[in-house]
């Protein structure tokens, strides 16, 4: 049994990582935009910003429709990143009550 649990907890805390690093660079990317540090003109920064938007939108959209404005301040990646490690801690606890 633990041959398969341990690699898929391992599994799903990589992707949830990896998640939460994509998560912060679409936030960095979007501060450079909006202070023309980056050109959107630029293919190649155009792609990467498209890619962490289509990665990035569907989870962050219904915690937008929840939390009130903050004038400007976007603070839907910060509660889903604490929501995703807080997954992961759910995930390591439970791994090692299944395990041990």
């Amino acid at each position: 049994m633990d041959v398969i649990i341990g690699p898929l907890f391992w599994l799903l805390n990589t992707v949830i990582t990896l998640y939460i690093w994509l998560l912060v660079a679409a936030a960095v990317l979007s501060w450079l935009v909006a202070f023309n540090v980056v050109n959107t003109h630029n293919r190649f920064i155009y792609m990467v910003g498209d890619f962490l938007y289509r990665i990035t939108e569907p989870a962050l959209r219904p915690i937008r429709r929840v939390l009130p404005t903050m004038g400007g301040i976007d603070l839907s990646p910060m509660v889903l990143i604490l929501l995703l490690l807080f997954l992961q801690q759910v995930l390591a606890r439970l791994y090692v009550n299944i395990a041990y």
